[in-house]
């Protein structure tokens, strides 16, 4: 088996579309190498724990609305090339996502990691609901087959608030300036999302690697 580390944040929807594009050529490829685990990073790690208004933070962090439609017009048709329908006029908080990437690690062992962000991206990219309201928190660890009970008390705690950050510095000081990042074997670094064909690619290398070695 091989490591696949994926430095991602939740609010990115680069690392959504990233991730539909890994997860198709994974289906297209079932006795693939990969063994996946999902790594924190956070797009605006000075984002106010209660967030903010999402047309607010796009004028600030673009230049004005216009910047804004310009740069989501260009996700927009990134995610329909890769079959997936957003709702971005449905988003009306940007979250602080510190709370969503303890989630994702509290998920990592019940097994269910790829299950939340999988789940945390749609909540968010979907159903333009707010990812750092811990009461939404609870209800997507709901979903996946999680303790929403036992999940909110860990919220309503400082538990692995310390390790997230950490793990996030970790990452920066690795080199990460920009998600998704990929590291293939704790080794290579894909950075972006990648189309399927690249996975492909990779996937078949992998596998002729391991046959030579065989």
């Amino acid at each position: 088996m091989v490591k696949l580390d994926i430095i991602s944040d939740p609010v990115c929807p680069w690392c959504y579309i990233g991730k539909v594009q890994l997860d198709r050529a994974l289906e297209a490829a079932p006795d693939h190498p990969f063994t996946v685990e999902w790594h924190p990073f956070q797009l605006n790690p000075d984002m106010p724990a209660e967030g903010m208004d999402r047309r607010d933070y796009l004028r600030a962090k673009f230049g004005g609305e216009e910047g804004a439609a310009k740069v989501y017009a260009e996700v927009a048709d990134a995610a329909e090339a890769a079959g997936l329908a957003l709702d971005l006029g449905a988003i009306r908080r940007q979250p602080n996502t510190l709370d969503a990437h303890r989630l994702i690690h509290w998920a990592g062992i019940e097994g269910r990691q790829t299950a939340a962000v999988s789940a945390l991206f749609a909540a968010y990219f979907k159903e333009g609901r707010d990812i750092g309201d811990r009461e939404t928190l609870a209800d997507i660890a709901d979903r996946i087959e999680m303790d929403a009970s036992v999940v909110h008390r860990l919220l309503e705690s400082d538990a692995d608030v310390e390790e997230t950050r950490a793990r996030e510095r970790a990452a920066r000081e690795m080199g990460v300036t920009g998600v998704p990042t990929f590291i293939v074997g704790g080794q290579h670094a894909v950075p972006g999302a990648q189309p399927p064909e690249l996975w492909a690619r990779v996937i078949a290398e992998l596998g002729a690697e391991g046959a030579r070695e065989g």
